[in-house]
């Protein structure tokens, strides 16, 4: 470069030129010289030619004013990088300040990091010297979907709570560490500094949540579940949410921060497609979970083209390992093995249902089924019908015993349906007591077919002959019913609160004594309830109950308005003995009257019948006697 620099110097940058203007040959000066680049721009002169080019003739080259081209000298020591060393640039090519030195702006201020900012730092730091890979697969979310529905409309249902996808996704990472052990390992170093692979008899599974402080900045905590490779999802489910809660309270302790074997961050929360997150040392794996939506090319599809189509959403699964100790192949299978569990292939939300003891079939993967929509508008009509022929078999009314619950008959397969159908648009003939020309999706359809059939009543009545009494009652039933408001489920609660305590008392107090309990069947009282206070909200003078021996009592003192004194008093055995009532197990004959008032304030006359020798002639009694009673009411309102 100094040979060119003598012979023609506009060979050479022009950074160079002060420095060889007094440059020696052997000169220690160029082991510290650090020339600044050049920027070549429209007023600083031509670029140089290439070599082996002819020399122009230029005018020499203009400098700005406020620019210095003149290389720098630096005392760079034994050990600091030239680029950590060199002088940064400040705008339009003057020089800047040294990169080693705080850098003061205006209007800003300087903190310093504490508490979990200041561990995120040493955390990141300390990821700095995980060698790590990343293997990233999509995932459809169809079977997912679905299958979150059916969890959490039983859920809302019965008890409560929601099943979230991370739920699942989460339990799915567990159940899959479990199988591939080899994904469940860490790498460590013996005294010697002689590398090891360290592998977990368990799973701790982190989860990272996102924090925020009272100030307002966001932090990041990754708590652990220890052991979740030997939990149920129910166990998993409340392991979880009581870890998220604890952390939102900031009430985590230190045994929940350590012992993470791997971890899932949910970026996809916030709409990231994907992410290649940082790796802790000792951690195996940490599964990232993309946003769930459709591909960007289908985002500007309508409903109708998406569902005609087949188009699902999908998600992105990233697995970031230790390359040290996990290879890129163990990593794809691990995916391969969570793309197969969240799309059903092996089981997995069968275990999932068994665990929350919901009583129904879970959706599985398949392909769209070919098919005209005409064709199978007709067979969704056909699947109609069936529900209400076939309805009650999958209708959960054991309370004793749990079983998954599906019939043929009422398969989606059998009719040329799948998943993919769920979200397409079908006329239902009527269906739903809403007009013969209106369509619903499937999924509607099955929803409303299921809340009418399959739950904890099993109805039964297409096997009568008139067809507008099939209609009627269709009509009635196959409809949408309101949640029941929280002031009539806490009276619910009362009236069975009611009738558990007397028969806890009768049963504790008079043990051995001849007694019908309703043990099973304490229901009863409130549907009595239900139905007298119709009665009375609509001015029923009377209403005559006929009934076995089996929760008499019950009903004779929470419905009928036959004091508690009188029961017990007969327990007693202290009736009067003149009275052609008797002793015995005569009580549990015995019938009285009353007066019932609603809840809204509403009252009623109740006649509970005497029960006949033969109890199958209590109908007959009963329609005499309350035939009897409107003769008298007709009579008097001559």
């Amino acid at each position: 470069m100094y040979a060119k620099f003598l012979s023609d110097k506009r060979s050479v940058d022009p950074a160079w030129w002060d420095f060889f203007a007094d440059f020696h040959p052997g000169s220690e000066r160029l082991a510290t010289f650090v020339p600044e680049p050049r920027r070549y721009t429209d007023d600083a002169g031509p670029r140089p030619p290439p070599p082996g080019a002819p020399t122009p003739v230029a005018k020499p080259a203009r400098r700005s004013p406020d620019r210095t081209h003149a290389p720098k000298l630096v005392d760079l020591g034994a050990s600091t990088p030239v680029a950590a060393a060199r002088p940064a640039k400040a705008p339009y090519g003057g020089d800047g300040p040294d990169l080693l030195a705080p850098v003061s702006e205006p209007h800003s201020e300087t903190a310093a990091l504490k508490g979990a900012l200041a561990r995120a730092v040493a955390n990141m730091t300390a990821s700095l010297q995980v060698p790590t890979a990343t293997s990233i697969r999509p995932v459809p979310a169809k079977v997912l979907i679905e299958n979150r529905l059916l969890v959490n409309n039983q859920l809302a249902r019965e008890r409560g709570g929601r099943v979230s996808f991370t739920h699942l996704i989460a339990f799915a990472t567990a159940e899959a560490l479990r199988e591939m052990p080899a994904m469940n390992v860490g790498f460590s170093q013996d005294e010697q500094g002689r590398p090891q692979i360290v592998r977990r008899r368990h799973v701790t599974l982190g989860l990272a949540v996102d924090l925020f402080k009272d100030d307002g900045v966001r932090h990041l905590a990754v708590p652990g579940i220890p052991e979740v490779d030997s939990m149920e999802f129910a166990q998993f489910w409340a392991a979880y949410d009581d870890l998220i809660r604890r952390a939102r309270a900031g009430k985590l302790t230190v045994d929940d921060l350590t012992g993470v074997t791997a971890t899932i961050t949910n970026p996809g929360g916030i709409g990231t497609v994907a992410s290649v997150p940082r790796l802790m040392p000792g951690q195996g794996v940490i599964l990232g979970v993309g946003a769930m939506d459709y591909p960007v090319e289908f985002r500007g599809a309508s409903d109708e083209t998406l569902s005609g189509l087949g188009i699902s959403t999908q998600f992105t699964l990233t697995s970031t390992y230790d390359h040290r100790v996990i290879q890129g192949a163990t990593s794809g299978e691990f995916l391969a093995l969570m793309s197969a569990k969240l799309t059903g292939e092996d089981g997995f939300f069968d275990r999932v249902l068994a665990s929350l003891r919901i009583p129904y079939q879970p959706y599985t993967w398949e392909r769209d089924r070919p098919g005209g929509h005409e064709h199978k508008a007709a067979q969704v009509i056909r699947l109609i019908h069936n529900y209400r022929v076939r309805g009650h078999l999958m209708a959960d009314i054991d309370p004793l015993s749990y079983r998954q619950r599906g019939h043929s008959d009422l398969e989606l397969a059998g009719y040329g349906l799948s998943i993919w159908d769920m979200d397409r648009v079908y006329p239902t003939g009527g269906f739903g007591g809403i007009g013969t020309q209106t369509a619903m999706k499937l999924r509607e359809i099955i929803g409303l077919l299921r809340d009418t059939y399959c739950r904890k009543v099993g109805l039964e009545y297409m096997h009568i002959e008139d067809p507008e009494q099939r209609q009627w009652i269709a009509k009635r039933v196959e409809v949408r019913h309101p949640p029941v408001p929280a002031e009539a489920q806490l009276h619910i609660l009362h009236r069975l609160a009611e009738a558990e305590a007397l028969e806890t008392f009768l049963q504790t107090k008079y043990v051995g004594a001849k007694r019908f309990s309703l043990e099973g069947g304490e229901v009863l009282i409130p549907v009595l309830d239900a139905l007298l206070s119709a009665a009375a909200k609509d001015n029923c003078p009377e209403v005559g109950i006929g009934m076995a021996h089996r929760g008499r009592l019950n009903v004779l003192t929470n419905i009928a308005g036959k004091s508690y004194a009188q029961v017990f008093a007969e327990f007693e055995d202290n009736q009067d003995r003149r009275s052609v009532d008797g002793s015995g197990d005569v009580k549990y004959h015995l019938g009285t009257e009353g007066v019932f008032t609603s809840p809204q304030g509403y009252s009623t006359r109740v006649h509970l019948a005497a029960n006949p020798s033969h109890l199958e002639a209590v109908d007959g009694v009963l329609e005499g006697i309350v035939r009897a009673k409107q003769d008298q009411i007709a009579r008097s309102e001559e």
